[in-house]
């Protein structure tokens, strides 16, 4: 069994057996419970569940569309038939002022692989996409908005600082897309993977994926092993990376589990 299986179910039974159930922006009631943690050494296995189906390159092209083409226009997503974003695009196109248009406004990952190159102890390298001034022109407030990163014995560390974590589809794709994020930043700066931490201020479940849950929690035992994550050795530039040189190997699960969004 993956230890990202093994520590995501955890939360989930935890929340459904302990969680405070209430309402929300979104109208659909939840369980949730506060500062929710998991952590993987991505040296040693790469994080994405096994018990239940997880659309692997859907999120990948999500980080890339966020952190490498910065943008903030659901139409260049859609032209890599990704349409995770399609229900909060405005007329224009874009999702406001919103996560990739803070890390292009900032040149945020330019000064962090810099920093990374050059100043690898520095105590300041965070890269963040709550800016306060901007948070009423953002279709949807990021909910994974920051992360901090440390270089230790040659390895790459990322902390994952997530304020809303939806377990059931949320959280699945964040686990994975920030773990392949960091392989690919550090291979972009002669590093080795090292420590993902992600941390979840609320996670919750929705009331209308409890049995959705309860059925993943059911497959627990069947769990595969975690697969590996293969990127073309060939590439050292962060901005050069397509999807196609990114893949899983040996990725076994479990099936689908369909989920309605809430929006």
């Amino acid at each position: 069994m993956s230890i990202a299986d093994t520590q995501y179910l955890n939360i989930v039974e935890n929340i459904l057996d302990h969680g405070y159930f209430d309402n929300n922006r979104t109208g659909v009631r939840t369980y949730k419970l506060p500062h929710q943690i998991m952590q993987f050494d991505l040296e040693q296995e790469f994080p994405i569940l096994t018990t239940k189906f997880v659309a692997f390159k859907t999120a990948v092209k999500e980080i890339l569309w966020i952190w490498q083409l910065q943008s903030n226009d659901v139409r260049e997503l859609q032209k890599m038939n990704c349409h995770v974003w399609d229900e909060w695009m405005r007329p224009d196109g874009t999702i406001g002022k919103a996560y990739g248009y803070q890390i292009r406004k900032y040149k945020q990952v330019d000064k962090l692989l810099d920093m990374l190159k050059t100043d690898p102890q520095n105590r300041r390298m965070i890269v963040s996409l709550w800016n306060i001034e901007d948070l009423p022109d953002m279709a949807l407030q990021p909910c994974a908005y920051q992360t901090l990163w440390d270089v230790t014995d040659g390895r790459l560390n990322c902390m994952l600082i997530q304020r809303s974590g939806d377990m059931g589809l949320g959280v699945p794709f964040n686990m994975t897309q920030y773990a392949v994020l960091i392989h690919l930043i550090a291979q972009s700066v002669g590093l080795r993977p090292g420590l993902f931490t992600h941390v979840i201020n609320n996670a919750h479940v929705y009331e209308n994926h409890v049995q959705a849950m309860k059925t993943q929690l059911a497959r627990r035992d069947q769990a595969f092993p975690a697969p590996k994550l293969v990127l073309d050795p060939d590439v050292h530039d962060f901005y050069d990376f397509t999807i196609d040189d990114i893949a899983l190997d040996n990725y076994q699960h479990l099936g689908k589990l369909p989920m309605e969004v809430a929006v």
